[in-house]
Formats: structure tokens, sequence, C-alpha cells
């Protein structure tokens, strides 16, 4: 296994780690309120699409999209969802961000289910709301497997390592019962963003014809000078934000 597919494994896992929290967090919500059997009914439902999405459009774009173009358009991808998630973290970490806080989002969400009016029969608000979370998390975590796993040639294990993910989550969710506040998600979220954008880099160098030294050995290299980089950033605007509220 070369450093570039060990990049991937943990791009992958950690990015559905951090969705599967956010995710999870919204089920054990629909849970209490509504009852498991609507939240695992929801939940059951969002993975199955979303297991057809991975099936359907990754061997599609393995058969029919020239490499070049797919490692250009992916890289352009990967660019983008990568600086995002690294802004949320920066301005996170140095302050000018609220962290992101699960049992603010827990407790909100229990009571606007808990608000909800219940009919007899079968629960379609917290359906909704168990399958629309796990989705809409879900869906983010599709695209990162689909956009490396094609691009490096291991769509497999790109899906195997959410897989993973998602069942160490799940699992830790069981044991808890409760959201997962403990997790450090921006700490996550700044790694992802970090090998999104080392990875988007790399191959949208590629699709326009650069020739990397070192092969995929560059991505180690781009995933530490973009680290250095946010450090700088973060270091920065951390200064900026202490002299900001000092009084005059």
């Amino acid at each position: 296994m070369n450093s570039a597919t060990v990049v991937l494994v943990v791009a992958v896992f950690l990015a559905s780690a951090v969705e599967m929290v956010e995710a999870l967090t919204i089920v054990l919500a629909v849970g209490l309120t509504r009852g498991w059997r609507t939240a695992f009914e929801g939940l059951g439902a969002a993975l199955l699409v979303l297991a057809a999405l991975v099936a359907a459009a990754g061997p599609a774009i393995v058969h029919y999209v020239p490499l070049s173009a797919l490692r250009l358009v992916v890289g352009a991808i990967l660019l983008i969802f990568g600086l995002q998630w690294l802004r949320k973290a920066v301005l996170r970490a140095s302050g000018y961000k609220p962290k992101h806080d699960e049992d603010a989002i827990f407790a909100a969400q229990v009571a606007e289910l808990s608000a909800a009016g219940r009919r007899p029969g079968r629960d379609a608000v917290g359906f909704t709301v168990a399958f629309k979370g796990v989705f809409l998390e879900g869906l983010e975590v599709v695209v990162i497997v689909i956009t490396l796993g094609t691009t490096g040639g291991h769509i497999g294990l790109a899906a195997l390592s959410a897989g993973a993910a998602v069942v160490l989550v799940a699992a830790v969710g069981a044991v808890l019962a409760r959201q997962l506040a403990g997790v450090p998600e921006n700490a996550m979220k700044m790694s992802v963003g970090l090998m999104l954008v080392s990875f988007g880099t790399f191959w949208s160098g590629e699709g326009l014809g650069v020739h990397w030294p070192g092969s995929d050995l560059a991505i180690p290299v781009l995933v530490g000078c973009y680290a250095a980089i946010t450090a700088l950033v973060v270091s920065t605007l951390g200064r900026g934000r202490v002299t900001d509220v000092r009084p005059a």
C-alpha cells in the first residue's frame, strides 16, 4: 500500500466519521422522541439509497469518463470540498466561528420533534427527519468515496473505509446512547480538509499534464505544506481575534 492509498483511506474514514456523527445525532433525537422503529426505518432507507448511488455511479464513471478528464474534474471538486471544510475549521480554531456543538443540535432537534404532533399509524415526521438527516450527511460521503475511489483506482477500498467509519460511529452511538459531543470534530474536519485539498491539487495537476516529483509521494508533501499554511493562518487570525476583543 503506497502513501497515496494510505492518505486516501484516512481521508475517507475521517470524512465519513464526521458526517456520521452528525447523522447519528439526528437519528438518536428521532429515536428518543418519535420511537426507535421509526428512526431505524429512516436510517435504513437512507443507507439503501446511498448504497445504490455508489453502486450505480462508481462503475459508470470508471467505464465512460477518460482518466485525464476525470482527474481534472475530480480535482476541482475536491478542492472546492476541501477549501469549504478548511475555511470553517480555520474560523472555528481561530475563534471567529463557534465550534460545532452536537449537544445544542441534539437539544434543538429533540425540542422540534417533541413539538410535532403524532398521528396513528406510521410516523411520517420521524421517518422523514431520520431519512433526510442520514441521506444529506451521507451524500457528502458518497461524493468523496466516488471521487477519491474512482480517480485513485480504489473505489472498493474507499467504500470499505467509509463503511468502517459508519460501523464504528454506530457502535459507539449504541454504547453511549447519546450524541457524540466529545468527538474532536473540528480537528477531524481540518484534517479531512487538508487531505481533500491535497488530493484536489495533485489530481488537478495530473489532469493538466503536470508531472509531480516522486509521483504519489507528492501527496504527503502537499498535505504537509497545506498544514503549515493553515497553522500560520490560524495563528495570524487568532492573534487578530485577541487584539479585537481587548478593551480600549
